[in-house]
Formats: C-alpha cells, structure tokens, sequence
C-alpha cells in the first residue's frame, strides 16, 4: 500500500475553517452538475417558444453529453495546467456565456455547438471538484467507494434538474431556469475570489503531446451517430440522404481515427484500450442497458400525461421517487459493492433484476384508471437497477491498467450516456410508433355502421378512443418483449461471467500520474 497523506485543501484562505471546506466543494459540483446547456425537462417549452423541433433540442442536449464525457481523457492534464482558482472562474464564466447565448438563439448549429463546448466546461468543473475531494470521501482512493459517490451525484442531480425545470417552467417561464443558473455560476465566481487562492500543490505542466485532431474526429464519430438517431424517424430512416451522410461520416471518422492511432505516439484513444474485457463488455451491457431503460424516457410520460391525464407537478413528483431510487441504489451499492466487496457478477444481476423488475411491474399495472402510488415501485426498481449497474460497471474499469484507464472511463462515458441511450430511445421509439399504426388498425376494424357500440359517439371521438387505446396496447406489447430481452441477457451473463471482485480498485497518486504524464512529455521533446 501506498502512503496516503493527511487530506487539505490549501487553495482556501486561511480564514476558511477546515471542516466545512469540503462542502463548499460539494455545493460547487452541484452547481457544476445543475447546469446543461439545454434543460430537457422543459422540451415542449423550449421548441415552443425557440420555433425549433423536439429533435432540435434533444440533439443539443446529447451534443453536451458528449463533449462532458469525451474529454474526460486529457482532464488531468488540464488539472496539472491550472490551479483550481483558475479553474472554478474559466468554467463558470464560460458555462455563463453559453446559457446566454443558449436562451437567445434559434440557430441550431450554434446551439449544438454551445452545449457540446459547455459539456466540456462542465466536465472540466466537475472534475476540478472532485478530484480536489477524493481523499476526503475515501483515503484509501478506493474506486468502488468514489464512484458511488460519482454515481449519486450525477443520477441525483438529472433528477433534480428534471424537477427544477418543471417547476420554473409551471410556476413562471422556463427562461427562469437559465436565469437561476447563471446567477448560481455568478455566486460561484464570486465566492472563488473571495475564499480561494491561486496556489500551485504542484509545479505547473503544459498542454503539450494531446491530440487535439483524435479529439475533433472521435466528436465527429459520437456526434454523427446521435444524429442518426436522433433524427432517424423524421428523416424516415435510410430512405433519406442526410441519415444516409450522416453514417458515412461516422463510419469514415471511425475508419481515420483506428488509422491514425496505428502510428501515432500519444492517439487520443490508443487501439489496445478497446481491446480491455471490462471496457468491451461494459459497452455491449450499456446497450441492453439502455434499451430496458428507454421506456423511462420515451413512454412514462406519454402514459402519465395521455392515459392517465396527470398534470404536469403530478408527472414532476414521480422525479421525487426515482431520486429516492437513486440514494438507495447508491447506499446499498456502497455498504455491498465496496465495503463488503460483493463481486461483479453478484452486483450486475442484481442491477439487471431490478431492471427486469421494473418491466414486469409496468406491464401488469398498464391500466385507464391507475393511481399515481402504483408508479412508485416499479420507478423506485428502475433507479435502484440503473444506478447498481452504473457504479458496477464504471468500478470494472479500475482492472484496466492505469495507462489505459482514463481513456477507458472516457470511452464507456460518452458511450453510455449519448450513443447508448440515444440508441435505446431510437428503439423503443420506432418500435412504439409501428404498433401504435398496427393496433390502431385493429381496433378500429370493428368499427363501423352496424357496430351499436358505434352509434353513441361522433366521428372524432372513435378515432380519440381507437388511439388511447392503440396507446395502451403498444406500450403493454413493448414491456412484454423488453422483459424477454431483458430475460435472455440476464441468463446469457449468468453463464458466461466470472467471479471478480473490487479489491483492486485503488486509484493511484496524483504524484504517480504526474510523473507518468512527465515521462510522455520528455519522450515527445526528445523525438524533436
């Protein structure tokens, strides 16, 4: 075991007391976390008044997703370039810019990008934060107890940006939201030159051997695939030129970036990094995991808000009971999964259960006249399920060697939360328009002159009933084959999977990341 010294954090004034410092920290990630370029919880306002489609602003959302995790890569080197004073002012104004400009454009390429340069902003905050606190969450930097943390954080704060959003958006504008954000950003600024110094715990290292042109082409890749999914059903898939363009960009950007790090020195991802079993593995389980949790974004809304007339507070308060999900999923994965060290396997099948779990649950309480306590298990078990899963699955990366870790933690990031989800939305959505087409045409054969049921209602009323119902029966039929998949996976991984444990997962030294980082750069000035 490495020694591990005392926690401190010098960057504060000495006026600070040592016991709440951590916290301030806390409450700037939270901040950090609460922005995001684009607030989907308020899509139907935002196309709205913006006179921009739903594909619009849900591109740009994924758009800040995939610069957040895509440059996770080089954050060390930017923490080693700038003290964390500079750190909090760059991001927070940069992040202010990019809000403002957000709520006051209809441009749609300014829009996508001004959120993937804020998702990097954002990320790079983020980081600044929780590096600076990692030994005072876990001393021994063990991964399994961080990222329970990590988990937590990110989860929680979705949803209480979610409920956030609704609430500004029903109680006043959803302009608001940019509005209370930028103003916490503004009390971050100013309490950064108040309560921080400029301090140097290490000598300063430049942005020197990154590959900016790896970075630029894998954002092509990322994006160019959300695209195809994003805007796949209104283009009508591959029967258009833009989706048919848009897939030999990224096929063409994939081609050139696996090319160029076959002989580059420092590749932004190196080739030998996708060849990991806990990176594959970790990225072909997030595509399942995705498409079981689709539902939770495509059609619980729509059921709530069409078959079950909620409001929009009724739908909102759900997000309490998927938060609640959320904290018990990473407290149960914290007391197991790190301190008692259950295994990998014993933890993805109990993610997996619970996300078959919340299937099963929605498929049997599908109903017309549903109380809203119903919802609650099956939310609670989706959260609970995703949040296990995530935290397993990220800790699965600490068996990578360090030289390949960052770039893995990197690859699985943007995978899963822009590539993977997108890809699961797509899904389960083309899948619920063709059965929605395909019931409503079953349904209404019955309809006509001689049918008494008929006579009792106008025209515009049989094509509403015929459609709540087509509604109801798709969403019962798009359950009941997820529980399949959902199933098979879980039975496929039992067989093949083996019993490793998260003893290992200790983070190294910033002291040991420096030096490796030293020894890259040495090596790159002497080639010139």
């Amino acid at each position: 075991m490495h020694e591990i010294p005392p926690f401190s954090l010098p960057e504060f004034r000495n006026f600070i007391p040592e016991k709440i410092r951590p916290w301030i920290i806390i409450a700037f990630v939270i901040v950090f976390q609460l922005s995001g370029g684009v607030y989907l919880a308020a899509l139907g306002e935002m196309s709205g008044s913006l006179a921009l489609m739903r594909e619009d602003i849900l591109m740009a959302g994924y758009a800040s997703l995939a610069g957040l995790a895509l440059t996770f890569a080089i954050m060390f080197r930017l923490k080693f370039r700038f003290p964390l004073k500079q750190t909090f002012i760059i991001c927070s104004s940069t992040i202010i810019i990019g809000n403002i400009i957000v709520v006051n454009t209809s441009s749609v390429p300014l829009m996508f990008g001004v959120c993937f340069i804020t998702g990097i902003f954002r990320m790079w905050g983020t980081f600044g934060c929780n590096s600076a606190i990692q030994l005072w969450l876990t001393p021994k930097r063990d991964l399994s107890v961080f990222f329970c943390y990590i988990e937590l954080l990110v989860q929680g704060m979705i949803e209480i940006g979610g409920i956030t959003t609704i609430y500004t958006a029903f109680f006043a504008k959803w302009e608001y939201m940019y509005l209370l954000v930028i103003g916490l950003f503004l009390i971050v600024i100013i309490t950064t030159i108040i309560i921080f110094r400029t301090i140097r715990t290490l000598p300063k290292l430049p942005l020197f051997g990154i590959d900016w042109v790896g970075i630029l082409l894998w954002c092509t890749v990322a994006l160019s695939l959300v695209f195809i999914m994003v805007y796949g059903d209104f283009y009508d898939w591959f029967n258009s030129p833009v989706i048919w363009t848009a897939l030999i960009t990224a096929i063409v950007t994939l081609v050139l970036n696996l090319w160029r790090s076959s002989f580059i020195r420092h590749p932004f991802y190196e080739l030998k990094t996708w060849r990991y079993k806990p990176l594959y593995y970790s990225l072909i389980i997030y595509l399942v995991i995705s498409t079981l949790n689709a539902p939770s974004r495509v059609l619980e809304e729509m059921y709530m808000g069409v078959i079950l007339h909620y409001d929009t507070l009724n739908i909102a308060s759900m997000k309490l009971w998927a938060l609640a999900g959320i904290a018990i999923g990473a407290f149960f994965s914290w007391r197991t999964f790190a301190i008692r060290k259950w295994r990998y396997k014993t933890m993805t099948t109990i993610g997996f259960s619970f996300l078959v779990l919340y299937l099963i649950l929605f498929y049997f309480v599908v109903d017309f006249n549903l109380p809203k306590e119903a919802l609650i298990l099956p939310i609670l078990a989706r959260s609970i399920g995703f949040v296990i899963l995530s935290i397993t699955l990220l800790t699965a990366l600490s068996l990578i060697p360090f030289t390949n870790f960052f770039q893995a933690v990197s690859i699985q990031g943007f995978f899963s939360a822009a590539i993977a989800s997108a890809f699961g939305e797509a899904i389960v959505g083309r899948l619920f328009k063709v059965l929605v087409c395909k019931n409503s045409m079953l349904l209404g054969s019955e309809i006509d002159n001689v049918n008494v049921l008929a006579k009792n209602f106008s025209l515009g009323e049989l094509y509403g009933i015929v459609q709540i119902q087509a509604i109801a029966v798709s969403m019962k039929e798009i359950f009941g084959w997820l529980i399949l998949v959902g199933l098979g996976t879980l039975m496929i991984y039992l067989l093949r999977e083996s019993s490793l444990r998260p003893t290992f997962a200790i983070h190294p030294k910033y002291r040991t990341i420096r030096r490796y980082i030293k020894h890259q750069l040495r090596m790159d000035k002497a080639d010139e």
